[in-house]
């Protein structure tokens, strides 16, 4: 059974830092992309970041790229989001979600049921 189950998510006030979760289960996740998309009330869910299966390559969004920082530990079957400085405008669901490639949603194959990220002013 596939599975990714998000963690970390909550209220934290602006400039405040959040780690996200992600656990992986079900298939062979190492051959595949992991990103982290985000959807806040109202607005299409958009690509945060991105890391290719190697962990080689990583991907950011320009709204968060030098606070954001996505790793993988393959041993463990985690992937993370390093949230910094944190805004009003990073608060949304954020959704882990496995494909072949890092791309646009409708390219990931797998999805978790999201976390909420709430950024108090």
């Amino acid at each position: 059974q596939v599975q990714l189950v998000e963690s970390g998510g909550g209220l934290v006030q602006s400039g405040g830092s959040l780690t996200l979760s992600c656990a992986v289960s079900g298939f062979n996740w190492e051959y595949y992309a992991i990103a982290w998309f985000r959807q806040a009330p109202g607005m299409e869910r958009e690509a945060a970041s991105c890391i290719t299966d190697t962990g080689a390559i990583t991907y950011y969004a320009n709204s968060v790229k030098g606070r954001f920082t996505i790793s993988r530990d393959d041993a463990k079957n985690m992937v993370y989001l390093k949230m910094n400085n944190l805004q009003p405008n990073d608060t949304a669901v954020y959704y882990c979600a496995a494909g072949l490639m890092c791309g646009a949603p409708d390219g990931m194959d797998y999805w978790g049921k999201g976390a909420l990220v709430t950024v108090s002013a």
